[in-house]
């Protein structure tokens, strides 16, 4: 198993050798802004197809992208509505799903969907505005006010990060031949699926299988804990995003679903289940680890795209 002197936008990465075991380890008290450089510029989009909704309304698709330089979630601010200037005239657009559906994405990714719904009744949620009877002439432009939040999911200061910004889109440039998911290559970013993670009091994670079921991918955890006390450690239900753009997974805070117990000088084993078309190839895994103490998570991106 190789690994690279890595670094996750979210902190700093140390890589600690031995001579049998390759461990990626997250200090704590790291700042995002460390990581994030001096070319970040938070979230940006572009349509990729601009026509009418089956009530006859304008309707605009959007592909999201991380420029943050950091795992990111945003989503468009509430009980805002985007706007439509076109032709001299401005039009509210009352339609908006612009958002990562709660999930951190890795940095240099995009996507154009995710899954909303419910727990019990999922539904794949495409991003796009629609902006009722309006039309985009030449010249015109879609402003989204929105809200980001970067680095690590903190349950205690969740909106410590928190940014509020608008991104425009101008409607002009409409981009067909996009790929997905990844926009940009982050040095060091992903990570090989059977890394070994070095979680919370010192627990090591490791991902040891991945199966294609009826309805998805079956993914088993494996925890060892060298330590002499019993421990939890966290992962949430990690969601994955393919080839097709789409972020596949209902969001759930990481913490509260539930996990079996490593036992001191022992292995725990767990699976979890994300529903996936069997069509769709090039999974990528954006993986919480509680990391540091509790209910502090780290990111990953393993790479599961041979699957």
């Amino acid at each position: 198993m190789s690994i690279r002197k890595v670094l996750i936008p979210a902190l700093l990465v140390y890589i600690l050798l031995s001579c049998a075991c390759k461990y990626i380890v997250l200090p704590e008290g790291l700042e995002s802004s460390e990581a994030a450089g001096e070319e970040a510029t938070g979230w940006s989009a572009v349509a990729t197809n601009i026509g009418k909704s089956e009530a006859g309304d304008l309707h605009i698709d959007i592909t999201l992208q991380n420029g943050t330089g950091d795992w990111s979630a945003m989503k468009a601010a509430e009980g805002k509505p985007a706007m439509l200037t076109s032709g001299g005239n401005s039009t509210n657009c009352d339609t908006v799903f612009v958002s990562t559906g709660g999930h951190r994405l890795a940095p240099g990714f995009q996507m154009r969907g995710y899954t909303a719904g419910t727990k019990t009744e999922p539904v794949t949620q495409p991003i796009y505005v629609e902006c009722g009877d309006a039309e985009a002439v030449s010249g015109s432009k879609l402003t989204i006010p929105y809200t980001y939040v970067t680095g690590q999911y903190n349950y205690y200061e969740q909106d410590k990060s928190k940014v509020v910004d608008m991104m425009e889109i101008n409607l002009d440039e409409v981009v067909m031949d996009l790929v997905y998911p990844v926009a940009e290559q982050v040095d060091g970013l992903v990570q090989e699926a059977d890394v070994e993670i070095v979680a919370l009091n010192k627990v090591i994670l490791t991902l040891t299988g991945v199966q294609r079921t009826d309805s998805g991918l079956k993914f088993t955890w494996n925890t060892f804990n060298p330590s002499q006390y019993p421990s939890y450690v966290h992962i949430g239900i990690p969601p994955v995003i393919g080839a097709d753009g789409i972020l596949y997974g209902f969001y759930e805070t990481p913490d509260i679903v539930p996990v079996p117990i490593t036992p001191a000088s022992g292995n725990a084993e767990w699976t979890t289940e994300v529903s996936v078309p069997q069509n769709i190839k090039g999974f990528y895994i954006m993986l919480s680890v509680e990391t540091g103490k509790a209910r502090l998570f780290a990111n990953y991106a393993l790479d599961i795209t041979g699957e």
